[in-house]
């Protein structure tokens, strides 16, 4: 069975944080200022383009978690062969598009290890509108809800939806996979590109078993206050 990670046992282990940042220079400073406070990290395109892989690499060997989001999505053996090399990073989480047949293929490369793949749903950038415009017949919600149900079904570890959407997707998922959430704005800030969100408190409260934020700490003049806010927020949920 793969791994899941709802054995976290403090909010502090629920916090991932996004170095969506230019560079691997900028990533270790955000990481120096949370020492102490963060020990999860989302490492993306942006930063995994700039030498991130081998920053992740270099997390993941010190204890550090590491969820790789790369959403991978190719022909079976292509996701299987980069799944593979991915366990042997020592990554704690990965994203895979939530085709099924992809799904099926990375839940295969990942058998007996400790990697916990993430099916992705619906990207929290994306309305009702921008699904119309890429030919889906679903609005989000059905579609996320479906999707939920074929990661149950491939048997992956958890899957990423907004947090508006984690309430209905853990009724179908059940307790024990992860349902990870990014589009986490706290209270009074902006929202930039993200439609879907939600505050730290609602996501814990909805069923999150993770949340993911970057920009609201990451971005922060004082980055270790922002995150023990948004600690403070999902402790009083």
């Amino acid at each position: 069975m793969i791994a899941t990670t709802m054995q976290a046992r403090s909010m502090q282990e629920r916090l991932i944080v996004g170095l969506d940042v230019p560079t691997v220079k900028e990533a270790e400073q955000a990481v120096r200022e949370l020492d102490g406070i963060v020990s999860f990290y989302k490492i993306g395109y942006q930063l995994a383009f700039a030498g991130g892989l081998d920053f992740a690499k270099e997390l993941a060997s010190g204890g550090t978690k590491v969820f790789l989001d790369m959403k991978l999505l190719d022909i079976d053996h292509t996701v299987a062969k980069g799944v593979e090399n991915i366990v042997r990073m020592g990554m704690t989480m990965l994203t895979i598009h939530a085709y099924p047949k992809a799904m099926r293929s990375a839940v295969e490369a990942a058998r007996g290890s400790e990697l916990c793949l993430l099916a992705v749903s619906v990207l929290t950038s994306m309305d009702e509108q921008d699904m119309i415009d890429v030919g889906y017949e679903y609005d989000p919600h059905t579609l996320v809800l479906r999707r939920a149900e074929q990661a149950l079904h491939a048997g992956m570890g958890g899957i990423v939806c907004s947090a508006a959407e984690a309430e209905a997707v853990r009724r179908i998922v059940g307790p024990d996979m992860a349902v990870v959430t990014p589009g986490i704005r706290p209270v009074g800030s902006d929202h930039g590109d993200q439609k879907r969100v939600v505050t730290p408190g609602q996501a814990i409260r909805n069923g999150s078993s993770h949340l993911v934020v970057g920009r609201p700490i990451v971005g922060a003049a004082n980055k270790r206050e922002a995150a023990e806010a948004i600690l403070d927020e999902m402790r009083s949920a």
